[in-house]
């Protein structure tokens, strides 16, 4: 199966979390099975917080928003209209491709090279997850990661901030990362619409995942 025979999804409005996180299980389960393929998912959630494996309670600062704990990688992050969170459903076993580490390097790379199209410069850096760009002087994070995998199909995802209201943060350490900012697309003077990023978002991941086609 080529990516192009990867089902892409966009929901509508704002998607319940909870509703989303059983939706992804049932999907898995499918995948595992033979039943399903793989998918990519769009969704926006409201307001909310999530804590991963690794979170630390003291990094939740207020209880503004609901906190879900959840099954995927990593710590205390922010879930919000204005980002495109993007579940990423695929079978590693199946492209021959179960390697986690590069796995998530090319979540990266999709995400960079993304961001690249609308002129955001954007990076990594060595022992900070996720996406960072430039800001005055300053790095800040543009886009989180947080995976899961179960018998290697892969679950939950990405997080790009395209105009969330980013005083929402202001109730979390984004990631368990203290000292650094967080920002978005429109808040570096790019006032993409979700459509235009999502469709950037299709075009680059067929770029990036191309050499792991089953």
């Amino acid at each position: 199966m080529s990516n192009t025979q990867i089902e892409w999804k966009i929901s509508e409005g704002l998607t319940p979390y909870l509703e989303a996180v059983a939706a992804m299980e049932a999907r898995v389960e499918d995948i595992i099975a033979g039943r399903a393929g793989e998918l990519v998912w769009l969704v926006e959630h409201p307001p909310l917080y999530t804590a991963g494996t690794s979170a630390n309670a003291a990094d939740l600062l207020s209880n503004d928003f609901p906190l879900y704990q959840t099954g995927r990688g990593g710590q205390i992050t922010y879930h919000g209209n204005g980002q495109r969170v993007v579940y990423v459903l695929l079978d590693l076993k199946r492209r021959n491709a179960m390697d986690i580490r590069a796995f998530v390097q090319n979540l990266e790379k999709w995400l960079i090279a993304t961001l690249a199209e609308f002129g955001i410069a954007g990076f990594t850096r060595e022992g900070r997850v996720g996406v960072w760009v430039d800001d005055k002087a300053c790095e800040k994070k543009i886009a989180a990661l947080g995976i899961r995998v179960r018998r290697w199909v892969t679950f939950h995802g990405v997080a790009l901030n395209v105009n969330p209201n980013l005083a929402h943060y202001a109730g979390i350490v984004p990631c368990g990362i203290r000292g650094f900012g967080v920002t978005s697309m429109h808040a570096l003077g790019v006032p993409a619409s979700m459509n235009e990023v999502d469709a950037v978002l299709k075009e680059r991941f067929d770029e990036v995942f191309r050499h792991c086609e089953r």
